[in-house]
């Protein structure tokens, strides 16, 4: 096939597609934690004041789903 796969696209161009799309999973955040995600770090602080951290587990999964989309592995 002399180096193309199927559908005519060239197999360097899509192992360069692989490693770029790798390379951006593997990137630091582009902030700092403590700036991330900003709404659910408060809603999590007032509610852990409140109530106590046992009751807030809604709160501190959000901030730490948020966190994981920006790219902190929390």
């Amino acid at each position: 096939m002399g180096g193309m796969l199927t559908g005519g696209v060239p197999a360097n161009q899509n192992n360069q597609e692989a490693i770029t799309k790798a390379s951006e999973q593997n990137q630091k955040p582009k902030k700092k934690i403590c700036c991330a995600c900003p709404d659910t770090k408060r809603l999590r602080d007032e509610c852990i004041v409140e109530h106590g951290e046992d009751a807030c587990t809604k709160w501190i999964e959000a901030h730490k789903q948020c966190l994981r989309a920006e790219g902190f592995n929390v």
